[in-house]
């Protein structure tokens, strides 16, 4: 068995950010040959998309080192028809080609499936569109602010009362869309390993986005009264809300669901009286009175600190946890055992810590981190390997069809 699950499979990531690059970038994690179809003169927007301020020297371009690394890079042309053919050639010896292109570019460079599958029909080509394969909206660009999060309802639903929809953060809906092509990948390869065919996999931001949401769009789907599901998220139940404690740190309860719990959650923060206060005697006439309890837990929980409450909480088992911040995630004892980050062993990436995707499989080892390519860093070897001799890559090179890190100005944010 080879060291690596998917070693000895080339993969070919002609996307851009975010989403089919990071599906790539899990394949590459898992010993797969990626090569990444760059655009010549800047490459993939992916490295410049890190924009938070005063990041560590050598890490500006952390979103690139986190999404972009173990893979290989050849910066092509493709409205030259040289870059083109070589483009063609690469799918037909791949066995995995990732794409968000928009559908107009494809028909325009005959990449479609329908174009590249005969030469290549053990191909497992794997679509990416923002809005899905049919439609009106079929060609529609989109990124996952719009797609996932804005077309899906979730924008619209995730937001306090009586706010404005909220924005999403940067690769909120990208990232959980890569482990949807990943898993369209992997389920695919395993088909072909048992019928020796390849496959057409497909999906869109707006489905993950929906799949997201889809708690309560099956509501709407199975008929529900959407008014009154709207009327009552206004005034959420007490165990619905969040609690701020003595540190200024927030709590959330979640699935107390019923009475025992509900008992249990009194008894913890030695809130009896509200069990036996008249107005307050069943289930229904708590909710009714929903605000006045809320405001009688905020004010217990205000008295001790999160660490206190957790450990209060723990007792009783009552399901709740303290709201993490961001700036604690590089010290999260519970991240850092699980390796949801991992330490580069090459100290050139830069960054101290990079986030892991989330797949681990037990006996499946992960490639070394290596630094995520220069654009265009490759583009000699995978010709090579193509079959091209010196002077039709030399050829190549001067006309700018292909690039190499040396006629590139900068590849860094």
């Amino acid at each position: 068995m080879d060291q690596y699950l998917f070693e000895g499979l080339k993969v070919i990531d002609a996307a851009t950010v975010i989403a089919g690059p990071a599906a790539a970038m899990m394949m590459a994690d898992f010993g797969a040959d990626v090569i990444k179809i760059e655009e010549p003169r800047r490459g993939d927007l992916l490295r410049w998309s890190s924009n938070m301020p005063d990041t560590d020297p050598g890490a500006e371009n952390y979103m690139w080192q986190m999404d972009g690394r173990n893979k290989r890079s050849i910066g092509l042309d493709l409205k030259d028809e040289r870059g083109l053919k070589v483009m063609h050639e690469l799918i037909a010896q791949c066995d995995v080609f990732i794409t968000n292109m928009p559908y107009p570019s494809r028909e325009n460079f005959k990449l479609s499936y329908e174009d590249v599958k005969p030469s290549n029909p053990n191909l497992i080509y794997a679509s990416l569109t923002a809005y899905g394969e049919l439609g009106e909206e079929r060609g529609r660009k989109g990124f996952d602010q719009l797609a996932y999060w804005a077309r899906s309802g979730l924008m619209d639903l995730m937001r306090e009362p009586g706010t404005r929809p909220t924005q999403g953060l940067p690769g909120m809906g990208d990232h959980p869309t890569a482990v949807s092509i990943y898993a369209g990948i992997v389920t695919a390869l395993l088909k072909r390993e048992r019928t020796g065919e390849g496959s057409f996999v497909q999906t869109s931001l707006l489905a993950n986005g929906l799949w997201s949401n889809s708690a309560t769009a099956q509501g709407v789907m199975a008929g529900a009264d959407t008014r009154r599901y709207r009327a009552e998220s206004e005034r959420p139940g007490f165990f619905f809300r969040v609690y701020q404690a003595k540190d200024g740190r927030w709590l959330q309860f979640n699935m107390v669901r019923n009475e025992e719990l509900m008992n249990l959650v009194f008894t913890a923060m030695e809130a009896t009286d509200l069990l036996v206060d008249e107005r307050f005697k069943t289930p229904g006439a708590m909710h009714r009175h929903r605000d006045e309890v809320g405001a009688r837990i905020q004010e217990i929980i205000a008295t001790k600190s999160s660490d206190e409450w957790l450990q209060i909480f723990e007792e009783f088992d009552v399901p709740i946890n303290r709201i993490a911040i961001v700036e604690e995630t590089p010290t999260d004892e519970q991240i850092l055992l699980n390796r949801m980050v991992s330490t580069p062993v090459n100290s050139d990436i830069g960054v101290p810590l990079v986030v892991n995707h989330p797949v681990r499989v037990s006996g499946v080892e992960h490639v070394p981190m290596k630094l995520a390519p220069r654009l265009g860093e490759h583009s000699q070897e995978v010709l090579e390997e193509l079959g091209y001799d010196s002077n039709s890559i030399d050829e190549l090179l001067s006309n700018g069809v292909v690039v190499e890190p040396e006629s590139v100005e900068t590849t860094s944010s």
